[in-house]
């Protein structure tokens, strides 16, 4: 008996905590528990930003050894989770890829893809397509 492949891990972070959750929660349920999920939304005092060592958190909560996808809202999102990728260090983060997609329907699709056994550079690919 051949033991599956884990699936690929999203991570949404979003400056509004009530984004990247509701984001989240469209994912889950599209998806279920097939695909390790997190969300990293606001900064430490809870405000509207984001925060390295959240979204490193998350990282590390939706950790998966066939990789990670994270979804970013805003630039500084996109500088803080590559901080936090920093802040996990060799060899991980050579497993993490930031996705230039569309948040919501980035995630999505990209939990679609990976709840299949995609491969991090297939559900990259396929969140990317939705960039114009």
């Amino acid at each position: 008996m051949s033991e599956k492949t884990p699936n690929v891990g999203i991570v949404i972070v979003s400056h509004s905590p009530l984004v990247a959750r509701g984001t989240a929660d469209m994912v889950r349920q599209m998806v279920g528990d097939s695909v390790p999920l997190a969300w990293s939304g606001g900064n430490s005092h809870g405000e509207l930003g984001t925060d390295a060592g959240g979204i490193l958190t998350a990282i590390e909560e939706a950790w998966s050894e066939a990789g990670v996808a994270v979804f970013v809202d805003l630039g500084g999102a996109e500088t803080n989770s590559e901080m936090a990728i920093e802040m996990l260090g060799l060899p991980r983060a050579k497993l993490i890829s930031i996705c230039n997609a569309p948040v919501v329907e980035g995630a999505v699709i990209a939990a679609a893809e990976a709840s299949g056994g995609a491969s991090l550079a297939k559900v990259v690919a396929t969140a990317e397509e939705l960039s114009p």
